[in-house]
């Protein structure tokens, strides 16, 4: 069986990828202790020692405010550190999977955004991905990068899980609602992750290259945190925050050091024609989601 390095498993998609890839090969999931991101010499080395037929990155310098001031971290983390996993898969024939981000985009229009649209990122964050995607592409080796967008999970931090935690303890929120994207659940990313490896486990002509992967739709930040509110009074949750409590506002009212962009919904057609693939609604992936963190409630 193929040894299978997957970084970042402290994070959300690393979480589910672990659940997701443990039955393709034996999994190598160092920390942050056994392997440095930020160090390119110390990525080489421990390829070198440990030698996997796959590498999937999930890992990823994430606070899109504090890389404003970090900018040479974000981009050891999230370029530098990619661009020396695909040269080391090119020269020793291993397979590639990196994640990148809606953020690479600078939201203008109202036009879902497809994999050969220019890049125009607004933040530090967002440069750096979109230098990890050149360096990835430019090594030469097999790599799959998947392009999503606003990744939610059972296990780590994000925007559906703090909008529950605060609807139960306040009595107001202010939520932005000129900024429209499409929430993706983690296990799906994760579970797209694993069709890929099959495949290309299974026969090494698969179409590699950039691919867009999120649910069907498009909500605001606002509507977002509305949908996942209303799932947890439908199902008896105590919250605090009354019907009337959640109040959208225009970005302007919740400045931010790093620019997002306005509209960043991806459009996901080349990976559902490319490999037979059906998304579901973000309406639908959230509420598995949701379904999760409600059993995990109640025990």
């Amino acid at each position: 069986m193929p040894r299978i390095l997957i970084t970042g498993t402290s994070g959300q998609l690393g979480f589910e990828l672990q659940r997701a890839l443990c039955l393709f090969g034996e999994l190598r999931c160092p920390g942050r202790q056994q392997l440095n991101l930020a160090s390119r010499q110390a990525v080489l080395a421990w390829l070198d020692a440990e030698r996997p037929e796959v590498i999937v990155n999930a890992a990823a310098y994430t606070a899109v405010d504090k890389a404003e001031s970090e900018a040479d971290l974000a981009h050891a983390i999230n370029a530098a550190a990619p661009g020396a996993m695909a040269e080391w898969a090119a020269a020793n024939d291993a397979l590639l999977l990196h994640y990148s981000t809606d953020y690479v985009f600078d939201g203008s229009g109202e036009t879902a955004w497809r994999e050969d649209d220019s890049a125009k990122p607004l933040s530090v964050y967002g440069h750096s991905k979109w230098q990890g995607e050149q360096a990835v592409r430019a090594a030469g080796a097999r790599y799959f990068i998947l392009r999503t967008s606003w990744v939610a999970g059972v296990h780590g931090n994000n925007f559906a899980k703090a909008m529950l935690r605060l609807a139960a303890s306040k009595d107001q929120l202010r939520v932005v609602n000129d900024q429209f994207g499409t929430p993706t659940p983690a296990s799906l990313l994760a579970d797209v992750s694993a069709q890929l490896l099959a495949r290309t486990l299974a026969n090494d002509e698969q179409p590699y290259g950039t691919y867009h992967v999120a649910t069907q739709g498009c909500t605001s930040w606002y509507h977002y945190a509305e949908y996942v509110i209303g799932l947890a009074r439908e199902a008896g949750w105590p919250l605090t925050l009354p019907g009337d409590g959640l109040q959208p506002i225009p970005s302007a009212d919740y400045p931010q050091l790093a620019l997002r962009p306005a509209y960043s919904v991806l459009d996901c057609h080349k990976l559902q024609q490319a490999f037979g693939l059906q998304l579901p609604s973000w309406q639908q992936g959230i509420h598995q989601l949701f379904a999760t963190l409600d059993a995990a409630r109640r025990g």
